[in-house]
């Protein structure tokens, strides 16, 4: 059972692993031993409200799901299966929190009546520096 939050929990006969063989170089086990996971979750056949599966389908990048709503996840990081499935499944629990918080709305905010005294000021300064480069007149 995989927790997300307090109310949230995804129950381990949804999430599909499977051990691989990692790519990449290795020494002599990489060809025999198989310590990638692959992790498949499907949105749409899971327990998750309604809400929070149509929120996670419409967050996601379209890399990390599938047309047909299927989170898949591989972790080869580590030497050892346990540790890439825990990864796997860390990862997991973290995409799905991601794609549930709710932003925080912005609101607008006006600038202060001594800020604009201050930047009116400097552009005074400015433009009184750069009037004095002017070339003279000496007649």
């Amino acid at each position: 059972m995989l927790k997300i939050s307090e109310q949230i929990t995804i129950p381990s006969n949804e999430i599909d692993l499977k051990a691989v063989r990692s790519q990449g170089s290795g020494g002599q086990n990489v060809n025999k031993v198989a310590t990638a996971i692959h992790l498949r979750f499907d949105v749409r056949a899971s327990s998750l409200p309604e809400f929070y599966q149509e929120k996670l389908l419409m967050k996601l990048n379209q890399s990390q799901i599938t047309q047909d709503g299927v989170i898949i996840i591989k972790a080869q990081q580590f030497r050892t299966q346990h540790q890439n499935k825990e990864d796997a499944l860390r990862r997991l629990q973290d995409l799905i929190r991601s794609a549930l918080v709710k932003k925080k709305k912005r609101l607008p905010t006006k600038p202060s009546h001594g800020i604009k005294r201050k930047r009116l000021d400097s552009k005074a300064k400015r433009s009184q520096l750069k009037a004095s480069r002017k070339n003279v007149d000496y007649d």
